[in-house]
This record gives C-alpha cells, structure tokens and sequence, in this order.
C-alpha cells in the first residue's frame, strides 16, 4: 500500500507530561498521574467511534523503577485502582485487555488482578494493550531467544515472538507532551509506522486529539520503504 487509505487499525501513544501537568497547575505530582488516568479513561470509551481495532498505551517503562519509591507505589496503587473500577466498563464497551512487557514480575496483587482482567474481557472485539514493565529492548532479546529456541532466528520468527504477536501492524504512533523520541518503545514494531509528536501534555490529550491525529494519518502517503 503506498497511500494511507485512513483507517489506522493499530494505533500506540507514549504517554507523556503528567508531571509537567501537575507543576503547571501547581499541584502534586500524583495528581497529574491521576488526571492522567481519567484521560485514558476517555479515551477508551471513545474508540467505538474511531477505526482503531487496537490501542496501545505505554503506561509504566521498565526504566520507571528508576523514580521515586513514593511515585512508584502511587503508580501502581493507581493502577489497582484503575483495573478494578473499569473492568466492568471495559467488559459492557466490548474492550479486550492485552498485558505486554514483564508484567507478571509486578507485585503479586497486581498479577493476580491483570490475570483476572484478561480472563473476563478476553472475547472483546477491541482490544487495549497496555505496556507494564516495558522496554523494547529487552523484547527483541525475549523475542530473539524464543525464536533461537524455536529453531532459527529470523524477522518472522522474532515478529512471531514479540509480546504484540497477534495484533495488527502498528500504523501510528503518538507522543504527547512535545517531546519527539521514542523511550525504548515498540522499536521493533515502530519500523515503518508514522508517527505525530504532539506538544499536547498527556492530562489533556482527549478524544479530540486522537481524531485530528487519525485524520491526519488519514492524509499521510506512507511508502514502506518504496518510492
């Protein structure tokens, strides 16, 4: 395909500006962690509306272990939080939870609560995949081993192999808050997807947002390496 037909199928956002949020605003910053939630949370109530199938949200980095202990269990309290009061919407809107990265090494409440959650939703037609204890590193080496294991080490075999195996093809990929590299995300994936660095900061990235970044998608000639 060498024109963007405007139906991004796969659509990942790293999700930036929560603490520059909050400092604006002059406020802490696990409030800006917390706005942060509510814009995710609109955000997914409005993909039935879009022509996303899948929505990846890269939400905690393998690399956010580095912050403080105080924002790293505020983190992952919110994120309790967060799987037991929209489980229920996620199953009524139709929406499939896909985990990737090292999740199971998280606390064990939490694996217990991500299990559950993959369970229930599992027959949703949309699917939001969320990145928890991610690095795109660690999976092409994850995928690279798999596929040595399996027999020979190829791109197909390491594709087969990544934690997004299944999904759609990344089409497009957004990073709010202006800052324009990509953070150890979906680098593999990332090769020939088009990507929007919006100066937006993540607590006020709405569905709005997404639909002018999907039109612009929409008006993109993508060429895969072709002329």
């Amino acid at each position: 395909m060498s024109v963007a037909d405007g139906q991004a199928r796969h659509v990942a956002i790293i999700m930036d500006g929560n603490g520059r949020w909050a400092k604006r605003k002059h406020l802490p910053r696990a409030m800006g962690h917390r706005r942060g939630v509510e814009a995710v949370r609109e955000l997914v109530r409005s993909l039935k509306d879009t022509s996303i199938e899948c929505l990846t949200l890269y939400a905690f980095s393998s690399e956010n272990w580095k912050r403080s202990d105080d924002e790293v269990d505020d983190l992952m309290n919110l994120m309790r939080k967060f799987i037991k009061s929209d489980l229920p919407e996620f199953i009524a809107n139709d929406v499939k939870l896909h985990i990737i990265g090292d999740w199971q090494a998280l606390a064990p409440d939490i694996v217990a609560m991500l299990e559950d959650a993959l369970e229930q939703t599992s027959k949703g037609s949309r699917t939001l995949a969320v990145a928890l204890n991610y690095g795109g590193q660690a999976e092409i080496v994850h995928a690279a081993r798999r596929a040595a294991e399996q027999g020979e080490i190829t791109e197909k075999t390491i594709d087969a192999n990544l934690f997004t195996a299944g999904l759609p093809p990344l089409d497009l990929l957004i990073r709010t808050s202006g800052e324009v590299r990509l953070s150890n995300f979906l680098l593999w994936q990332a090769a020939y997807a088009e990507m929007l660095f919006v100066d937006t900061l993540w607590p006020d990235f709405t569905p709005e947002h997404l639909q002018l970044a999907l039109e612009d998608f929409a008006n993109r000639e993508r060429r895969f390496g072709g002329r």
